[in-house]
């Protein structure tokens, strides 16, 4: 027979059909804790009821016109982002990749204008921006570009965390334009770098008048407590790129600049169709406003000291290299590679990830109760422990 999917993921044998809050149940009725929010899509959790009532409220209303027209929830939802964040201008789109390619077109504009004839951005080893052809190749993982050569021109990949290698490209070559970071990385293996990094990033993006742009696709909304990971530093990027939690399962992604590139898209230059519709306006639109109403962020925060104490206390053991923990972005460093841990913790009824092949990756949604929080502890404390001793 036939697979009529096309085989690109290796899906675990299950299918959900129902979620509430922090749970999903699956075709045979059985409940799992979900401590990985879609990879950091749902922090609401499953059909918060003001996301459903968006949802269905604008489903009978309006969905979609196109960019052509204006679209009022559009402005709204770009207003409050210009608020929360401290940019100056939004473009929206439908995902973190666009968002990415939206920033990186940004930057070859920005070098365009300069006289620059090959606009170079620096990124990162570890990092992960998509997996489109200019994102795949903005992304630090070898295994995802291989096979897609040849690769976008353009580019200058450095260690993460590493400032003077940054410096000593700046020495070398004199077409960079941009540097394109995460703030902290996911895909990576929840890798978070010194505290001074993003502060003296923005110094030295300064002072070589590059772009400094932030791919806060995993990071942002919250996620690290604070509406944005770059804010724990009081700095502004010139280029912001979002998605995932922002529509909490709605597909909805944005670019964001400020200063000297806030209005460098003219007519012509970049468009989406999807983009900003007012279906996923108004529903990422709610999710700001549901985690500001009811202070999710600071909520953030008291589940992050939870877990790290409970971590702290039950996962000091040998084969346990790091836990760090940046908000609800959890990784757990193991010794070895764990990727049958996924496995063994759906068996144990929760979600979880492995990344990087040997760190358990936890991004649980926002909603979570003190009681859901020291179930994920202990059952993940229990199966890391059965996994060091038994290997």
């Amino acid at each position: 027979m036939l697979e009529t999917l096309m085989p690109n993921y290796t899906r675990l044998p299950v299918t959900f059909t129902k979620g509430e809050g922090a749970w999903l149940w699956d075709a045979e009725g059985n409940r799992y804790l979900d401590a990985l929010s879609g990879i950091a899509v749902c922090g609401l959790g499953h059909t918060h009821p003001a996301i459903t009532e968006a949802i269905c409220d604008q489903a009978q209303t309006l969905l979609h016109t196109s960019n052509l027209y204006g679209i009022a929830y559009q402005q709204t939802l770009a207003d409050k982002l210009i608020q929360i964040s401290g940019m100056e201008t939004v473009f929206f789109c439908n995902s973190g990749a666009e968002a990415n390619e939206a920033a990186l077109k940004i930057a070859r504009l920005y070098g365009r204008h300069l006289k620059i004839d090959v606009p170079t951005v620096i990124v990162v080893e570890g990092a992960f921006h998509g997996r489109t052809l200019a994102t795949l190749t903005a992304t630090g993982n070898p295994k995802v570009r291989q096979g897609f050569e040849p690769l976008m021109p353009g580019f200058i990949r450095v260690p993460y965390n590493d400032l003077q290698a940054i410096e000593n490209v700046a020495l070398q070559h004199s077409e960079v334009v941009a540097v394109l970071v995460e703030p902290l990385q996911g895909e990576g293996g929840i890798q978070i770098p010194d505290a001074s990094y993003l502060t003296k990033l923005r110094k030295l993006c300064d002072k070589h008048n590059w772009l400094l742009m932030l791919d806060e696709i995993q990071t942002g909304i919250g996620r690290t407590g604070k509406w944005f990971a770059y804010q724990h530093d009081n700095i502004l990027p010139d280029v912001l790129s979002l998605a995932k939690g922002l529509g909490n399962g709605i597909p909805v992604g944005a670019c964001l600049a400020r200063g000297k590139v806030a209005s460098i898209f003219q007519p012509g230059t970049h468009g989406s169709t999807f983009g900003g519709n007012p279906f996923a306006c108004r529903v990422a639109l709610t999710v700001l406003e549901t985690i500001e109403k009811n202070d999710l962020i600071s909520r953030v925060n008291q589940l992050s000291q939870r877990f790290t104490e409970g971590f702290s206390q039950k996962l000091n053991i040998a084969g346990v290299k790091a836990v760090r923990t940046k908000g609800l972005l959890i990784g757990i460093e193991l010794d070895k590679p764990c990727g049958e841990l996924v496995q063994q913790a759906l068996a144990k009824s929760l979600l979880i990830n492995v990344t990087a092949g040997n760190v358990i990756r936890l991004l649980p949604p926002f909603i979570l109760t003190d009681e859901q929080v020291d179930e994920v502890i202990d059952k993940i404390s229990q199966l890391v422990q059965h996994f060091l001793q038994a290997t």
